[in-house]
């Protein structure tokens, strides 16, 4: 059910024009890219203020309050953007193992989030007036560098398993070294 559900979204007129574009497809990996830096420099800088590693001149709540709003719009670009390649290949991320880890672990960001959510991340002043950061926000800066990590190194994978052609079922075209699946670009 879910791959039949993969093949029919990839199947759309607006994600086949995406995945065939030689201009879109290759800009929206770029702002995927563009967005990870911003995003991930965000979070790198608000874990290391939690875990006391650098900026300890500045109280952790004008740190997380400056970067919350460019992190923000950093993970906007990722999702968008990522939603938008999921889409234009569908059935491909379908087969993909480093895209189900990357799932997984994006699902146990959001448990890791609604879990800090109060007691630290919304509740830094708390945390400015304690004579040292609190364990629990040391933890949490800590899991959230594992977990941002092995996201961006899931992600990266992805890129470097080939789909099974011979079960794809989008439109195949024939080139003079065999058949291609009409979604992919000429690699390497």
């Amino acid at each position: 059910m879910l791959l039949s559900f993969a093949q029919w979204v990839q199947a759309t007129d607006f994600f086949r024009a995406l995945r065939e574009s030689w201009y879109v497809y290759p800009t929206v990996m770029s702002l995927h890219l563009l967005g990870i830096a911003v995003f991930g420099g965000m979070v790198l800088l608000t874990n290391m203020r939690l875990l006391g590693w650098s900026m300890r001149s500045r109280s952790v709540t004008d740190v997380v309050a400056q970067l919350r709003v460019p992190k923000r719009i950093g993970l906007i670009v990722i999702a968008t953007c990522g939603i938008l390649m999921l889409g234009s290949k569908a059935e491909e991320y379908y087969y993909n193992i480093f895209f189900r880890i990357k799932i997984t672990l994006l699902a146990l960001m959001f448990v890791h989030g609604w879990y800090f959510r109060r007691s630290v991340y919304f509740n830094t002043e708390a945390i400015d007036k304690e004579p040292a950061i609190p364990q629990k926000a040391k933890v949490a800066a800590s899991l959230s560098l594992v977990l941002w990590t092995a996201i961006a190194c899931a992600g990266r994978g992805i890129g470097y398993i080939d789909p099974p052609l011979d079960k794809l079922h989008a439109r195949l075209v024939h080139s003079s070294s065999g058949p291609l699946a009409q979604s992919e670009f000429p690699r390497r």
